[in-house]
């Protein structure tokens, strides 16, 4: 019997629209899922991996280029120090498990954001992941790890100052695709499509420069409970907007 997620994903290739090739994610909603079924905070970063692995196959199956999902927060780090070390250990051990698949569905992983603040065992793991999958040519995990918007583009400023400062960058020639170049997402289109979950509506300092022209998609389902079909609704979703970037809506007569 095909189910309801194969039937959206034949309408969506059926329908002659264009996948996003880039999809960035916010993935809320793990407390409050486990908190639902009166389970510490952890049950439900745990149960959250499931969705990632979920999203990232059907994402495969769609003809998604690239996945950005916003795995740690620079903010995190106020949480209180048992969740931290328990977000930090799931990382690893996620890792650590999903490497050997990773490689047999040809996924390459991308980290960015200040991956130096990470302890050292983590940055090995991390390494060692990015490292051996760094000439697959399927689809490109970008996770974002002590991440934050603000953070990056200051980052970019200093590099621009630096880049300045030696010679190799004249300030009154700077334009925006010169300063996208000194962004951790450098070597990376922006986003087509941002999903939330969990139904808040902000950005939460993620991706502010790359998503200027990005369309939104915000969805009340916690994250444990987004897979293929909540993603295929989404693109869905995405392929009857209009994405006129500051023109004339080309529908007018």
């Amino acid at each position: 019997m095909t189910s309801i997620a194969d039937k959206t994903k034949q309408e969506i290739l059926g329908s002659g629209g264009k996948v996003p090739e880039h999809i960035a994610i916010i993935m809320d909603g793990n407390g409050r899922w486990a908190a639902q079924r009166d389970k510490p905070r952890t049950f439900g970063h745990e149960a959250g991996v499931g969705a990632v692995k979920e999203v990232v196959k059907a994402a495969t199956e769609i003809g998604v280029k690239y996945l950005t999902l916003y795995t740690f927060s620079v903010e995190n780090w106020k949480r209180p120090k048992s969740e931290v070390a328990a977000l930090m250990s799931l990382l690893s051990r996620t890792t650590r498990r999903e490497l050997d698949e990773l490689m047999a569905n040809d996924v390459k992983l991308i980290t960015v954001g200040r991956i130096s603040k990470l302890s050292p065992t983590r940055r090995r793991i991390l390494n060692r992941a990015v490292e051996q999958t760094k000439n697959n040519r399927g689809l490109q995990l970008i996770l974002a790890l002590n991440y934050s918007g603000r953070m990056e583009i200051l980052d970019a400023v200093r590099g621009m100052v630096n880049a300045a400062k030696a010679g190799y960058l004249d300030p009154n020639e700077i334009n925006e695709e010169q300063f996208s170049d000194f962004l951790y997402t450098a070597d990376l289109p922006d986003p087509d499509l941002l999903i939330r979950t969990s139904g808040e509506m902000r950005l939460s300092n993620f991706l502010l420069w790359q998503t200027s022209y990005t369309e939104l998609y915000v969805v009340d389902t916690l994250w444990p409970d987004f897979g293929r079909q909540e993603l295929f609704e989404a693109i869905k979703q995405y392929l009857t907007r209009e994405r006129r970037f500051g023109e004339l809506s080309k529908k007018r007569s």
